[in-house]
C-alpha cells in the first residue's frame, strides 16, 4: 500500500508506451495482407487440470516458508538455511515431479514445452547468485568495505538516509542482479530494524523496495521470468533483441519514467 502510488505511476506510464507504440505499429501495418484463423472451428478448452491444484501447492508451500517460523537452520558451506525454506523446495520440486507423472506428453508437446530454456535460465541464475556472494559480503562491510564510497552516497551529511540514492542504488543492483538479495543487502546497509524503517524512515523502506522492484525489467537478467521469456520465445524461432538490444528499448522507455518517479517520490 505504501509504494501502491509509485507503483500506478510508474505501471501507467509505461502502459501508455506500450499503447502509443502499439497503435504506431498497427497503423503501419494496416496495408499488410490478413491472415485467416488456422483454425476457424476450435472450442477454447484447458488440458491439464490435474495441475491446478498443484499450482496451488505452490503458492501455498511459498506462504507457509513466509509465515512459518520454527528458528532451526542448517550450516552448509558457511551459508546458513532455514528449515522452512528447506522444506518449502523440498515441496515444491516434489509438485514438479508429481506434475511431470500426470501431465500428459501431449499436452506438453502441444504446448511447445522442452527443458532448453528452463536449462539456459537454471545455468545463468545459478552463475550469478554464486557471483552475488562476494558482492553482497562487500556491501555490508558498509564503509569499510571495497565499495565504501558508493555505501556514502546512501548517507546525507546530517546522517540522515538519502532515500534518492537508496532507489538508484538499489535499482542499478536490481537490474543485474536478482532482486530479493539486492532487496536485502540495502535493507541491512538502512539499519535491517523492521520497526525503525516501518516507522520514522518509511520513505527509505519505499525507495529501497521501489528500487529492487521497478528495476529489475531493466535487464534480461534483472529477473528469472524476463529471461524465460526470451529464451522460450529464441527457441520457438521468434526473434528478439540481444542483451544490449533489449537495454536500449527498455532505457529509452523506463530510464526517463524512473527519473521523473524519484523525483516525484524520492527527491
Amino acid at each position: 500500500m505504501h509504494i501502491l502510488p509509485d507503483t500506478l505511476f510508474v505501471g501507467g506510464l509505461v502502459l501508455a508506451a506500450f499503447i502509443v507504440l502499439d497503435v504506431i505499429l498497427h497503423r503501419r501495418e494496416q496495408g499488410a495482407p490478413k491472415i485467416k484463423d488456422p483454425t476457424p472451428d476450435s472450442k477454447v478448452r484447458i488440458r491439464g487440470l490435474p495441475n491446478l491444484p498443484l499450482l496451488a501447492g505452490v503458492i501455498a508451500a511459498i506462504l507457509m516458508s513466509a509465515s512459518w517460523q520454527p528458528g532451526i537452520a542448517f550450516t552448509i558451506q558457511g551459508v546458513t538455511v532455514e528449515l522452512q525454506n528447506l522444506v518449502r523446495d523440498v515441496i515444491i520440486l516434489g509438485l514438479a515431479f508429481v506434475s511431470l507423472a500426470v501431465s500428459r506428453k501431449e499436452y506438453r508437446a502441444a504446448n511447445g514445452f522442452n527443458w532448453g530454456p528452463i536449462a539456459e535460465v537454471a545455468k545463468l541464475f545459478a552463475g550469478i547468485f554464486i557471483c552475488i556472494v562476494p558482492v553482497v559480503a562487500i556491501l555490508r562491510s558498509g564503509l569499510d568495505g571495497a565499495l565504501g564510497p558508493l555505501v556514502s552516497l546512501v548517507t546525507l551529511q546530517s546522517g540522515e538516509p538519502n532515500d534518492l540514492a537508496y532507489f538508484w542504488l538499489t535499482g542499478v543492483l536490481s537490474s543485474f542482479l536478482d532482486n530479493a538479495p539486492t532487496y536485502l543487502v540495502f535493507f541491512e546497509m538502512a539499519g535491517g530494524d523492521p520497526q525503525h524503517l516501518m516507522n520514522e524512515y518509511a520513505s527509505t523502506l519505499a525507495a529501497i523496495s521501489a528500487g529492487a522492484v521497478f528495476m529489475g525489467a531493466n535487464t534480461y537478467i534483472g529477473n528469472a521470468p524476463n529471461f524465460m521469456v526470451y529464451a522460450i520465445a529464441k527457441d520457438n524461432g521468434v526473434k528478439m533483441p540481444s542483451f544490449f538490444g533489449y537495454m536500449l528499448w527498455s532505457g529509452l522507455v523506463l530510464i526517463p519514467v524512473f527519473i521523473v518517479s524519484s523525483v516525484i517520490f524520492f527527491g
